[in-house]
């Protein structure tokens, strides 16, 4: 079967290195709105707090920027605003993850990530993989850029073929056994050793859901702002994690009926 969007030179990079970037996936109009509207989403709905838990804080940044570190966030874009249920419906893209990951497509989230200028909180080296567990690898996470990115700015990072690992162990607490949010043990993974992934305004970087990525602080004096999108084959089985149970909207194809499963539910 022809690909939908992608070439095979594309197909075989993602298949070998666990990550694509794809240029302007969005025209001028398309990216106004969702500017316009992820704004809106910004001031209206978002919060902002210091960001992922951790002893691996301590490591990515000295005690005075660890304490001013700050992350905007938001989940769920797509139910706030058309322009963005637009944007992660878009046939480009979706017709892309088709390619990747089989002929039926589901949207399982979408989530922003604001670096706030200057002390925009960085990411340790982790998967995506403990934060919404499945069963294999046919989900890919996609950053949406709204903005330029370069390692100033804090662009995404990946350790190269990692995604062939599948799915490792994680640092889920402190010493006294309190919950963190998950990340690979800092004195094993090192963010030196990735390779950067700077992308346009427009641009869109996809990703294998085991493939190890992190970024740097935002030393810049503007923004970055990118909304990660994840997207899986709809039998692949989530086993925990955010929006587990929630089926999402198929964006490609259908959805296969599985023995035994019944329709869903129209009770909240």
């Amino acid at each position: 079967m022809s690909p939908n969007v992608l070439t095979s030179n594309q197909i075989s990079f993602y298949g070998k290195h666990g990550y694509l970037h794809l240029k302007s996936v969005y025209d001028d109009a398309e990216l106004q709105s969702m500017t316009d509207d992820l704004d809106w989403q910004i001031d209206e709905w978002a919060g902002t707090g210091p960001g992922w838990s951790g002893n691996w804080r301590q490591a990515y940044m000295s005690p005075d920027i660890e304490k001013r570190s700050k992350l905007t966030a938001l989940h769920d874009l797509h139910r706030y605003s058309k322009a963005w249920c637009d944007a992660v419906t878009h046939p480009t893209l979706t017709g892309a993850i088709a390619d990747l990951i089989g002929p039926n497509v589901e949207l399982h989230h979408t989530t922003l990530h604001a670096k706030p200028p200057e002390t925009g909180h960085p990411f340790p080296m982790h998967q995506d993989w403990p934060f919404y567990r499945h069963s294999n690898g046919s989900y890919i996470d996609c950053l949406v850029h709204l903005d330029d990115t370069s390692d100033q700015n804090g662009c995404i990072r990946f350790l190269d073929r990692s995604h062939r690992y599948g799915a490792l162990q994680h640092v889920l607490q402190f010493q006294d056994g309190s919950p963190c949010t998950p990340h690979l043990p800092t004195e094993d993974w090192h963010l030196e050793d990735t390779d950067p992934v700077p992308a346009k305004r427009g641009d869109v970087v996809l990703f294998n859901i085991h493939t190890i990525h992190g970024s740097r602080i935002n030393q810049t004096n503007e923004i970055r702002r990118l909304v990660r999108v994840g997207y899986r084959d709809p039998t692949n089985k989530q086993l925990g994690g955010q929006s587990m149970s929630r089926p999402g909207l198929m964006v490609w194809g259908r959805r296969p009926r599985l023995n035994g499963q019944v329709p869903y539910s129209t009770e909240v």
